[in-house]
């Protein structure tokens, strides 16, 4: 029998904290940039929701307890910035990443692949949200929490060990042009690492852990 969850809407059509998904679908569907999550415990929803802001409950981690951000962090952290994080069902298996935000978790793009890893996800979303913002001119601060997608493109080459057939066909092409974006433009983009430990998890995770 799987865990009850407790969900916290802080921007919905009736903000409040609530015990089954459907209720919590309810409020934030067709809302404009609701603003949600779910938490494993009562104590930990309660404790989110009664902050009054969404941006300081970044996430948990499967050992960690959500924890208010404190004023030092806030510091750290530069709010006016992108953040792109993948997630994979099974690995490998169903793949998507995003980007979005940091501060208000706007969506800017998502993309989604059949068969796929996470690190190859985490390394397209870094190369999607350079080439968008070198085609917008824009020098924005990128925020990853994965060194090995950083480590890739710093190579300019993705270093999976995912077998290339039929199957993932579609995704190497993807990968190919990636790569040969990143040997023909350069970019002054800060990529930089998100401290989930310090932090929580990054505001462009998919909140499946």
């Amino acid at each position: 029998m799987a865990k009850p969850k407790f969900y916290v809407v802080w921007q919905g059509a009736a903000p409040g904290i609530y015990t089954s998904w459907k209720d919590c679908q309810r409020q934030i569907k067709g809302f404009p940039n609701a603003k949600y999550k779910s938490f494993k415990t009562e104590k930990e929803a309660k404790a989110a929701y009664y902050s009054g802001a969404a941006t300081d409950f970044i996430g948990t981690g499967k050992k960690s307890k959500t924890t208010t951000l404190s004023a030092a962090s806030r510091q750290a952290i530069i709010w006016e910035s992108i953040s792109v994080d993948a997630a994979c069902s099974g690995n490998p298996g169903v793949m998507e990443y995003q980007g979005v935000h940091t501060k208000t978790k706007h969506q800017y793009f998502h993309q989604k692949f059949n068969l796929g890893t996470n690190n190859i996800g985490e390394f397209l979303a870094l190369v999607h949200v350079l080439a968008w913002l070198k085609k917008e001119g824009k020098n924005t601060p990128i925020y990853t929490d994965s060194k090995i997608a950083m480590g890739w493109v710093k190579a300019k080459k993705c270093r999976t060990k995912l077998v290339k057939n039929i199957k993932t066909e579609a995704l190497f092409e993807v990968i190919r042009r990636a790569e040969i974006w990143l040997h023909n433009n350069s970019f002054t983009n800060p990529i930089l690492k998100w401290e989930t430990k310090s932090w929580g998890e990054i505001p462009a995770d998919f909140g499946r852990k």
